[in-house]
């Protein structure tokens, strides 16, 4: 296993170059907070659903640099709604970062330490964490697109 695929593959999810031609970075800069907050009845809203993404990119962070995992599955929707653009913008803006963050820590995982045990062995490995956080991100990704495309219909 090189970490260098996990790392690119990491990478293109959220700053494009992947197989679907569809990436984090790109599809929420044109996201408004107006669309961003829109909730069609009985789906998540785009907001919810970047939040959840986010949680556990930002989530794993700690476990990176020695420290204890602390988020939990129950926690990972617990979003309110975005007030205003400079908040939705500030959010987004924190999610590209924490996944820069992320990258940088996969960068730096040795062959040996990606399939180390990650914080308890319930958990797995560093390499099936990030691999679950690329497999993750691509299956939400999917959803805010269809998102997308549903407000703007909606809204015409």
């Amino acid at each position: 296993m090189n970490t260098n695929h996990l790392h690119k593959h990491f990478k293109s999810i959220f700053f494009g170059g992947n197989w679907t031609d569809v990436n984090v970075s790109d599809t929420i800069a044109s996201i408004r907070v107006e669309d961003a907050n829109y909730n069609i009845e009985g789906f998540n809203t785009i907001a919810s659903l970047l939040y959840h993404i986010n949680y556990y990119v930002e989530g794993v962070l700690p476990v990176f640099k020695g420290n204890e995992l602390l988020i939990r599955d129950k926690y990972s929707y617990d979003v309110t709604e975005f007030e205003n653009e400079n908040a939705w913008e500030d959010f987004k803006a924190k999610v590209l970062y924490n996944a820069k963050e992320l990258l940088q820590n996969i960068n730096g995982l040795t062959e040996t330490k990606v399939f180390d045990v990650f914080v308890d062995e319930k958990y797995g490995s560093y390499y099936s964490n990030i691999h679950g956080i690329i497999e993750h991100t691509h299956y939400h990704l999917g959803q805010i697109v269809i998102l997308k495309k549903l407000i703007s219909r909606q809204k015409k």
